[in-house]
């Protein structure tokens, strides 16, 4: 009986295979269909809060622990913020003049 089940899977993915093969239901070249598939998985996955929090915090652990990474992510956001402060402060001093 395993073997009659065995020879019937077998079958079925040969016949898959065919199908793939002539351009059956097959992914093959269907940018469309993997795009949508991908935006269901990915709204189905995004559903669950707790893993999506699991996911961020293993991220930022992994971000942070790179030092180098870290002191240039600062240094930009000095950077942007030192242009923001002496855009304000510009900003201030004309309307005073």
């Amino acid at each position: 009986m395993a073997q009659d089940q065995r020879q019937a899977q077998d079958a079925v993915a040969q016949d898959s295979d065919a199908e793939n093969a002539a351009g059956g239901r097959g992914w093959h070249g269907d940018s469309e269909g993997h795009a949508r598939a991908g935006r269901k998985g990915g709204t189905a996955v995004s559903r669950n809060r707790e893993h999506m929090a699991q996911i961020g915090s293993k991220g930022g652990k992994t971000v942070s622990s790179n030092r180098e990474h870290m002191a240039q992510i600062g240094s930009r956001g000095g950077k942007a913020r030192g242009k923001k402060q002496n855009s304000a402060e510009q900003n201030s001093s004309d309307k005073n003049s």
